[in-house]
């Protein structure tokens, strides 16, 4: 069953955890969970902890809320199917980073699209270097700035679409509180610290023309990632949010590809 939000499409005995981004939705994950259903496993995509309600609830939460959503599904998954891989987007990707180094060899694979480490891309504000001011300050309670063009899609039709759905918080809150990115901050320090313990087969999915979170992130996972399977894939005609816009289908295979060839 699938609960508000979520997405749960039975299938196989292999099974695929989905993990959306902060201030997202399931829904990113949507055109990703029906492919790899078809392709045979059973995919569950989570609503995460303070997301398809309120913005105000998202300021209640901390990062270890999220990652509880994310264990608990994980933990769920395991005990029904021979193996559980991971997908994640942006910050979902990093959780997908954490979850892999707590669980270890229970984790067949993951797969990180647009990992965000780096807060870097060529469309954020020009007073970001302001923003450390409000994250670490009682500021951070109160403030939020709106999400902004191109919401992280290079294809205008289904970007003209998204920002309607903005509309509907169950889609995408339209503000980003600074909460959530001070708790985000809090979550990327601690996976940094973990990376090079985890051993993971990793199969890494950037754009060069990431709106949000430059290449830099790809290149430093690759560096820096304890697993010996390491797997990159740079697209060209994406911006940040791969499994919904230009490249998704040669994304979605690769990822297919990559969670088939490390079933356990």
């Amino acid at each position: 069953m699938a609960g508000k939000n979520e997405i749960y499409l039975e299938g196989g005995q292999n099974a695929v955890l989905l993990i959306h981004g902060l201030t997202g939705s399931p829904f990113e994950m949507n055109y990703l969970a029906k492919r790899l259903n078809k392709a045979g496993f059973t995919v569950k995509a989570p609503c995460l902890a303070g997301h398809g309600t309120t913005i105000d609830d998202l300021k209640k939460t901390r990062w270890q809320d999220w990652y509880r959503t994310v264990s608990e599904t994980f933990e769920e998954l395991k005990k029904n199917h021979s193996s559980v891989a991971v997908s994640g987007l942006c910050m979902g990707a990093v959780l997908a980073l954490y979850l892999a180094y707590k669980a270890e060899d229970d984790v067949s694979g993951i797969s990180l699209f647009s990992t965000t480490l780096f807060y870097d891309g060529w469309s954020l504000p020009w007073y970001k270097f302001l923003l450390p001011i409000v994250y670490y300050t009682p500021l951070r309670s109160i403030a939020s700035y709106r999400e902004r063009e191109p919401y992280g899609i290079k294809n205008e039709r289904l970007r003209r679409q998204i920002v309607k759905g903005m509309k509907d918080s169950a889609i995408a809150y339209s503000r980003f509180p600074c909460t959530g990115m001070y708790e985000l901050l809090k979550l990327v320090r601690n996976v940094k610290k973990v990376i090079p313990r985890i051993t993971t087969p990793t199969l890494i999915l950037h754009s060069i023309e990431d709106d949000v979170a430059s290449v830099k992130n790809a290149h430093y996972i690759e560096m820096h990632i304890g697993s010996e399977n390491v797997r990159k894939v740079l697209l060209h005609d994406s911006y940040h949010m791969i499994p919904i816009d230009n490249q998704r289908e040669l994304a979605t295979e690769e990822t297919i590809r990559f969670f088939k060839e490390n079933v356990k």
